[in-house]
């Protein structure tokens, strides 16, 4: 091992690289502690430590289930209050143009923003107040629409913005995806064409939840880290919807016995959708170019004399050594936040309700899954007809084909139906919403044909693996 721990403060520059002790902690120390928040499952339940046949999560969603619980008559009215500001300094910055706002580079990014940002903030500020006060049309605020997105899914992103708006430069700014990139770098390249560091993207999503993981992915653009395709291929195929959310869904389907197929099979697809995606329109027909220079970009190419290790461990204490104080470390993270409440909520609240109105309050979803029928008679599963109007709803909400198809009869049905749902990704009220709200360059009618080819290569695979099951 050509990598030694000093006890000096020097780093020696030669074919041995020194690493002093004070390095080592400053990665490893901030390093651990964004792992254990975002990653590490621990065995707790319903606010309560348990065994781990019992269940787990990971810490980030116990802080965000505490804070719920002591906010959470508060929260829809957080919400409103962010979008409406949001709104109000939107209109200020297009109409009245002023300086401070136009010369200030994240002022300008995220106030002074083209058009169709503004007509979706306009909407989604419009969704939020008649919601929030129920006023007049009811299409808009019904549980099943307006309400669904502000009071169940809203306040949960709320405050996972605000967790991970401040906690994920522990996994960014001191050195464990470099690290991780380099390490994995054999594997992920090969296998997908993708910088190992996206291998933390997809534990993050796993494990914690899919918006954790396009958030991560989108800071990486930014960050000059992903080209633009590889940040689109890594956001709809590798962040993945949590390990908890799946088991809400089996859950709703009355199949809790079956979690860890549904969990094996899920995987699968995922892994198949992985490999086949990216070669297919519109993922292949995306540039592969970066948004910002980045001059450490290449840095999964192992120079000559160095192992895979060492020189992971070198990037990793190099990029900690660049890592910002603790103030500069609040006021990134106070950014982060702002970026994501004030650029995303309001798309979520918009493209979400909209969504969901259609698929509640019009036969829209279900004649775009007759065209599916033949395909589900063909693969011999049974409520064939009924299960076709859950294929396409999954668009708007993950949720709604289980809550649609938790009455059918046959139990291998309703399997299909919740591994699909998962394996579909795309959802317009959480992950597709999210997605347009970034950087990612990935739009509306992208997403929706990514989601019809997951549906696509998932369903088959899901059916094959539900008759050996069943």
């Amino acid at each position: 091992m050509d990598i030694k721990l000093n006890t000096s403060d020097q780093v020696v520059s030669s074919a041995n690289t020194n690493i002093s002790i004070k390095q080592f902690l400053k990665f490893f120390i901030p390093s651990m502690l964004g792992l254990i928040i975002f990653i590490l499952p621990i065995p707790y339940v319903d606010g309560k430590f348990v065994s781990y046949t019992e269940g787990f999560a990971i810490p980030i969603s116990v802080m965000k289930d505490y804070i719920q619980g002591y906010m959470s008559d508060f929260l829809p009215l957080l919400v409103v209050i962010s979008i409406m500001v949001t709104l109000v300094f939107t209109l200020y910055t297009k109409i009245m143009k002023p300086s401070f706002i136009l010369n200030n580079k994240f002022l300008n990014n995220l106030l002074n923003v083209t058009m169709p940002w503004v007509t979706l903030r306009i909407l989604g500020a419009f969704f939020v107040i008649v919601t929030y006060f129920k006023y007049s049309y009811e299409v808009i605020y019904s549980d099943s629409s307006g309400g669904l997105v502000l009071y169940e899914l809203m306040p949960i992103l709320f405050i996972v913005f605000f967790l991970a708006g401040l906690l994920l430069p522990l996994l960014l700014d001191f050195g464990l995806l470099e690290f991780v990139g380099v390490l994995l770098s054999k594997v992920m390249r090969p296998l997908f064409g993708l910088p190992g560091r996206s291998s933390v993207d997809c534990l993050a999503s796993w494990l914690g939840d899919g918006t954790i993981g396009v958030l991560l992915t989108d800071k990486q653009l930014q960050g000059g880290f992903y080209t633009k395709k590889e940040a689109a291929v890594i956001a709809t195929s590798f962040s993945a919807v949590s390990i908890t959310f799946c088991l809400v869904v089996i859950s709703q389907v009355k199949l809790e016995n079956y979690f860890i197929n549904m969990i094996g099979v899920v995987a699968l697809c995922g892994i198949v959708c992985a490999f086949i995606l990216p070669k297919l329109f519109p993922l292949s027909k995306i540039e592969n170019t970066y948004i910002v220079e980045n001059d450490d970009k290449d840095h999964e190419t192992i120079p000559e004399g160095k192992t895979l290790f060492t020189y992971s461990l070198h990037k990793a204490v190099q990029k900690a050594d660049d890592s910002p104080s603790f103030s500069s470390f609040l006021k990134d993270g106070s950014k982060n936040v702002l970026d994501m409440w004030i650029g995303i909520l309001p798309i979520v609240m918009a493209i979400g309700t909209m969504g969901l109105i259609v698929a509640e309050e019009t036969p829209v979803f279900d004649y775009l899954g007759m065209p599916f029928i033949p395909l589900l008679e063909l693969l011999n599963i049974p409520f064939a007809q009924e299960m076709s109007k859950t294929i396409m709803v999954g668009f708007a909400d993950m949720f709604l084909p289980a809550i649609i198809g938790s009455s059918i009869e046959s139990e291998l049905t309703r399997f299909v139906i919740a591994c699909l749902s998962v394996s579909q990704l795309i959802y317009m009220s959480e992950v597709g919403g999210l997605i347009l709200g970034t950087k990612i360059p990935v739009s509306f009618f992208q997403l929706l044909i990514i989601f019809l080819l997951r549906t696509i290569i998932s369903l088959p695979i899901i059916a094959l693996c539900a008759h050996i099951i069943f």
